[in-house]
């Protein structure tokens, strides 16, 4: 496609990239900028590590899914019970106004029992924390300190 700055007698090489391509342009090669200059050394090799990555190994994934897994009983533990509260209270009202003894409405027990299930759920966590969560995470950070001290030694 001819333009402005190009003519018949010398056009304009063509373009490998579009102008509004996604990606860049290749980068041209370095060329020594004085002729007395050395070349740039050559970047050493290193050895791969005999395992992946922290970042792609798979005790990372395990580890995201004991903490998702350790979040959703809590959290459904706590507002799993407030809820059914709400409900009964919405829907049952003849329920919650009914005594159980002295005079204490079954909705009032059901609210001062709000207490002791957010106690329940907080020891859920730290029991999941305990078994499930803690032992992955110990493993993943001995296996950091293991690569820390690897690189420390080359």
């Amino acid at each position: 496609m001819p333009d402005a700055f190009s003519s018949p007698e010398h056009p304009r090489p063509p373009q490998p990239y579009a102008q509004h391509s996604p990606y860049p342009p290749p980068s041209s090669p370095s060329y020594l900028t004085y002729p007395w200059q050395s070349a740039p050394p050559e970047p050493a090799r290193r050895r791969l590590p005999r395992h992946q990555a922290l970042g792609h190994h798979s005790d990372i994934r395990l580890l995201r899914g004991a903490y998702r897994w350790q979040r959703r009983v809590a959290s459904l533990t706590a507002l799993g019970y407030f809820t059914l509260f709400l409900l009964l209270s919405a829907f049952a009202p003849s329920l919650m106004t009914g005594t159980v003894s002295g005079g204490l409405s079954t909705g009032l027990l059901l609210g001062l029992l709000q207490l002791p299930v957010t106690c329940l759920a907080i020891g859920l966590y730290e029991y999941t924390a305990r078994r499930r969560v803690d032992p992955i995470a110990d493993r993943i950070r001995k296996q950091a300190e293991l690569d820390a001290k690897r690189e420390a030694a080359r």
